[in-house]
């Protein structure tokens, strides 16, 4: 039986079809070899950066030189998981990856390195998406049930106050009358706040930068010269099909959130900042769907930050920080982005706060 003859497939032809980005490395940490995912994870170009030492051309992994070193002169591997990779600057961490890194010694023409790279963050924003997106349904049927659970009685209680005023338009207990009918009022527009617009969102295509030196001018109004605003925008970003109003009301949810938390900071930073950033990402994952354009719009505050036991609850109606607040900002700000197919996300450590939109790019067809 006369077996099939199989192309001859190049090492490297099979390296640039994995997923994993690997890269080999000599004894003096130079890239002797990178193949096609980790140009793409690092946004690098192997034409370029091959015979550059590492720092140069993965500025990502300059934390990481003293243990490669180590690794090739004990001839010893390492594995570490979940690992921090931030390019040098970069302390807001806008430029952070989260990846299964793998080092492997070898010899090819000497001693030499080969290093595995899993890119984490596309799984873990899933994993953290779901979860956001869970919690969101949740607290939505929630509030439904309440809401009817409450307005029902709540009218019977006005009408039967109205119906008191009408029969004792002169009595001594109308002003009670009408405190109860104010409060009625006030507890009906609170459950109409909680359950969001009753609208669908009206469509258009909108410039976000547009929208956002409208939410700037509205936020340096109010924070009377407190604070400054500073704008990090991607000029490369097209037109979005978005409601514009639903779009703003999310967007200054966020930034008068960001205003409170400066104000409310102990100590107060000696520069009050908060920084509208935007920026264009490709095929980025949004809820579980893989979305090959997507739009991020950064609201970024210096304050205290949030807490960590309460970063998992912030998106949660009635949950707050502050004696005056509602806790209905952050809830709303997500209903109405979720209603455009994005999402809202936080992280924070002290000194700075990000709350991230995330919109899909609808192409015009």
């Amino acid at each position: 039986m006369k077996l099939p003859v199989l192309n001859r497939v190049q090492p490297a032809g099979i390296l640039d079809g994995l997923t994993t980005a690997i890269i080999t490395l000599d004894s003096a940490l130079r890239v002797t070899y990178l193949n096609s995912a980790t140009e793409t994870l690092f946004s690098v170009s192997r034409r370029h950066v091959q015979g550059l030492a590492l720092s140069v051309a993965v500025p990502h992994l300059v934390e990481q030189l003293p243990r490669l070193k180590r690794a090739i002169e004990t001839g010893t591997g390492f594995i570490e998981r979940e690992l921090k990779l931030r390019r040098p600057g970069d302390d807001a961490g806008h430029d952070c990856l989260t990846v299964d890194c793998t080092a492997t010694p070898a010899q090819f023409s000497g001693p030499s390195l080969v290093l595995e790279i899993l890119p984490l963050d596309r799984h873990l924003r899933i994993s953290r998406d779901e979860q956001l997106l869970a919690q969101h349904r949740a607290s939505r049927e929630l509030i439904r049930g309440l809401a009817h659970e409450i307005k029902n009685p709540l009218g019977g209680i006005r009408g039967a106050a109205q119906l008191l005023e009408r029969e004792f338009p002169d009595s001594e207990h109308l002003e009670y009358t009408r405190v109860i009918i104010r409060e009625a009022d006030r507890l009906q527009n609170l459950v109409n706040r909680l359950l969001g617009p009753n609208r669908l969102p009206q469509k258009e295509m909108v410039n976000i930068h547009e929208v956002l030196e409208h939410v700037r001018q509205l936020i340096e109004a109010e924070g009377r010269a407190l604070l400054s605003v500073q704008r990090d925008y991607d000029p490369s970003i097209p037109e979005l099909r978005i409601d514009r109003e639903q779009l703003i009301q999310a967007t200054l949810n966020l930034a008068r959130n960001a205003l409170q938390a400066l104000i409310a900071a102990s100590p107060r930073p000696d520069r009050p900042l908060i920084t509208l950033r935007t920026r264009m990402r490709r095929q980025f994952t949004i809820g579980g769907v893989r979305h090959r354009l997507a739009v991020q719009i950064d609201v970024e505050d210096n304050g205290g930050g949030v807490a960590p036991a309460m970063i998992e609850k912030i998106f949660y109606p009635m949950v707050t920080t502050r004696a005056e607040g509602t806790g209905l900002g952050l809830p709303i700000a997500q209903y109405l982005i979720n209603s455009h197919g994005g999402l809202i996300e936080c992280q924070s450590r002290p000194g700075i706060t990000i709350f991230s939109i995330y919109l899909p790019l609808e192409l015009p067809a």
